[in-house]
């Protein structure tokens, strides 16, 4: 164990030297361009005191579920919102997990076996990586967004594929060519799996529902952390899917479920949702106020995350550092979570931001770079 804690410490140490060392830190006060709240749902006042009289009218959604969802946890919120969820995003099914990474552990960890090929886009979520491990079936990565080499690997496999893209990717707010990329699973008769983590609520309900896709796509994972200001996921799919996850996927047979309170919390997200459109359209105003500022940026243009690009870790931290010195909280992805020389500064844009805001955030990286 001593020998194991010097590699750890090794490890850490050399980190610290690089300026990379992560580190839990509390909420700072400051202006939000770092958070995935593109909404301001999670510090929504009105919202909040919907939940506030939920909780006051049944107090006993703050009690925990006491159980997995196989033994005591179910419950009829629990099946309704999965029920009234389905029917919204008009897919045959759905099942809820109390996180997107849960989601993706399941699916990617359960539905291929070992003579299945897994093909992922090379930005994918780390939770898909982690999820092939668990999985006994191969993993290959195609070129991100490029539907040519997709088909190209897609040509040479043998076994049943499964293809996994996010349709919004949070590292470079690019959106993936999903039409394009359905047809060609259509084609190959390969599963779709599409993340809308960072799509659903900035678009509607998500990009799928945009395009109508819901037959091309095997399964999508719905996260309710970042538009909705909630917590939890959900696996749209069809009730055979649904069936063998409940049977064999162990992220969500071993683990207790969450309270009520988490599932009613999302379904009263959806709720305001429906009700408060403009707050998607006043972000898109601030986005293209962002974009009116001529950053060069590989993000798309109706993206809430846009990355501007500093490839140096130690001027990245530097521009870091000047904006949160002028108040401004922005998060700085280092090499190696991205490839080195791609070092970025990711900013959020969200429909409560002010042009003023964006006006002198952007006006402070512009004389930096």
């Amino acid at each position: 164990m001593l020998s194991n804690s010097f590699r750890f410490q090794e490890s850490l140490d050399k980190r610290k030297e690089e300026g990379t060392l992560r580190r839990l830190k509390l909420q700072s006060n400051g202006i939000d361009f770092y958070s995935n709240d593109y909404l301001g749902f999670a510090k929504n006042k009105e919202l909040q005191y919907l939940l506030l009289q939920k909780v006051k009218d049944n107090p006993q959604l703050l009690s925990g579920s006491t159980g997995s969802r196989l033994i005591s946890g179910n419950s009829e919120i629990a099946v309704s919102v999965e029920n009234e969820i389905a029917q919204k995003h008009q897919f045959e099914s759905a099942l809820l997990f109390p996180s997107g990474y849960n989601a993706n552990l399941a699916l990617f960890s359960t539905l291929p076996n070992r003579h299945d090929v897994v093909i992922v886009d090379e930005q994918i979520h780390r939770s898909v990586h982690d999820a092939c491990k668990l999985s006994n079936a191969k993993k290959l990565k195609f070129k991100h967004n490029d539907p040519e080499d997709l088909e190209n690997i897609l040509k040479k496999q043998e076994g049943h594929c499964y293809i996994a893209i996010e349709s919004l990717y949070s590292m470079e707010g690019d959106f993936a060519p999903l039409q394009e990329i359905a047809s060609i699973a259509v084609k190959y008769k390969a599963s779709l799996i599409v993340d809308e983590a960072h799509a659903f609520g900035v678009f509607g309900y998500g990009l799928i529902e945009k395009y109508q896709l819901q037959h091309q796509v095997s399964a999508a994972v719905m996260t309710y952390g970042k538009a909705l200001g909630a917590h939890g996921a959900i696996i749209l799919c069809n009730e055979t899917v649904k069936s063998y996850l409940i049977n064999f996927a162990s992220p969500f047979i071993y683990t207790t479920s969450a309270q009520d309170f988490q599932w009613m919390s999302i379904k009263t997200g959806y709720e305001f949702l429906d009700q408060h459109y403009e707050l998607a359209v006043k972000l898109q105003d601030n986005i293209k106020i962002f974009r009116s500022r001529n950053l060069q940026s590989p993000s798309a243009e109706t993206s809430p995350v846009q990355a501007i690009v500093i490839p140096d870790n130690q001027k990245l931290k530097r521009l870091q550092d000047i904006l949160s010195e002028e108040g401004f909280l922005t998060y700085a992805i280092y090499s190696p979570t991205v490839k080195e020389g791609s070092e970025r500064l990711r900013i959020c844009l969200h429909s409560f931001n002010t042009e003023e805001e964006i006006m002198k955030l952007t006006g402070i990286i512009k004389e930096f770079i």
